[in-house]
């Protein structure tokens, strides 16, 4: 009897443990069934979330002074084409000329998981740790205007911008044609003001073509009365660093003055109505986005300028970017666009919509 009861009490225990083991795997799966609605329905939209952001492709666009018209247009360009182009998302960044706010503009992309960026950087010293927070975030950049580079000048990225000495060297020619036909050349009253901006390398050239070119045309004018001035890029800037030279130099009634940008042109331009100067003056710009302004008036000392398209920047470098990353299209490490001299009777027919 002793037995029987032993192995009751056994098969009892066996049949108990059998029981839970099974209770417990079904709970295991079925565990998601006793969440609350509202955590269910939170678990979906996440998941639901995370498959659209798989889906969705974002560019991102950081430039150093979004402000400037130059900036707007290039952005509004890369817009339109990531639009042609299916991308669902464009952000669009002012980094204020300021090296802090840009860090924190690529940590943010970055934190966002954007696709890809296009960057005018700041400053240039910032190039490698640039490169190095996108690549380890596996996000590829294409640099637009300024280059990404190293200490020698090696593009780490690439590059979509301007033939920087080609459009510098089509200013000095002009202006070198303008000095001759109005006797400029010959006068002791006149000097060569060259506004410059040496800490930014895409702009160096420029300066190096409009000198060049200017020097090669007239190649007895006076050294001594070619003078100099650094800036930012930005009008006021340019205002102060050529009024400085303006003031600095009585003996100069007659100025032709070339400039790095259109804010640096139209500064001089300022700076010479100033001096009362203009009348006798001659100013060229270098981007024309703000010479057209100046083609509207009247008068003013800007007789012309080379005209290159913030829309052909923004559009090329973003399809550049758009096709590397929906094909996998290697992306060119150099990519210049072209440039025209306009002025008062030409900047509408070459410059279409974007005379306006």
């Amino acid at each position: 009897m002793k037995k029987i009861l032993s192995l009751l009490i056994a098969t009892t225990l066996m049949i108990s443990l059998f029981v839970g083991c099974s209770k417990d795997e079904k709970n295991d799966t079925k565990k998601d069934d006793n969440k609350p609605v509202a955590e269910k329905n939170d678990d979906k939209k996440e998941a639901d979330k995370k498959e659209d952001k798989d889906d969705k492709i974002v560019i991102a666009g950081i430039y150093k002074a979004g402000d400037q018209v130059w900036f707007i247009d290039e952005g509004a360009a890369a817009e339109e084409m990531c639009k042609k182009m299916g991308v669902d998302e464009f952000i669009y960044i002012d980094a204020k000329m300021n090296p802090e706010t840009y860090l924190q503009a690529i940590d943010n992309v970055i934190a966002q998981e954007v696709d890809g960026v296009l960057t005018c950087i700041p400053d240039q010293q910032l190039s490698q740790v640039t490169v190095n927070k996108l690549k380890e975030a596996g996000i590829p950049v294409i640099a637009a205007d300024d280059a990404l580079q190293d200490e020698d000048g090696n593009k780490l990225a690439p590059w979509v911008g301007i033939s920087a000495y080609n459009i510098g060297a089509a200013n000095g020619e002009w202006m070198a044609k303008y000095a001759i036909d109005n006797g400029l050349d010959k006068d002791e009253e006149a000097g060569l003001l060259l506004l410059t901006m040496d800490t930014v390398s895409s702009c160096v050239p420029r300066t190096e073509g409009e000198y060049d070119k200017f020097t090669e045309n007239i190649s007895d004018f006076p050294e001594d009365k070619i003078y100099r001035a650094d800036y930012n890029g930005e009008t006021d800037k340019g205002f102060a660093a050529a009024s400085s030279v303006i003031t600095a130099n009585p003996q100069i009634k007659k100025w032709m003055v070339m400039a790095a940008n259109d804010e640096g042109a139209v500064g001089g331009v300022r700076a010479l109505e100033q001096a009362g100067l203009d009348k006798d003056s001659c100013v060229i710009g270098l981007g024309a986005y703000l010479a057209k302004g100046e083609f509207k008036k009247e008068y003013s000392a800007m007789k012309a300028a080379t005209y290159f398209s913030a829309q052909a920047v923004g559009g090329d470098s973003a399809k550049f970017l758009i096709d590397h990353i929906k094909n996998g299209t290697e992306i060119p490490m150099e990519h210049a666009v072209d440039a025209i001299i306009v002025t008062k009777d030409n900047y509408k027919e070459v410059m279409g919509k974007y005379a306006e």
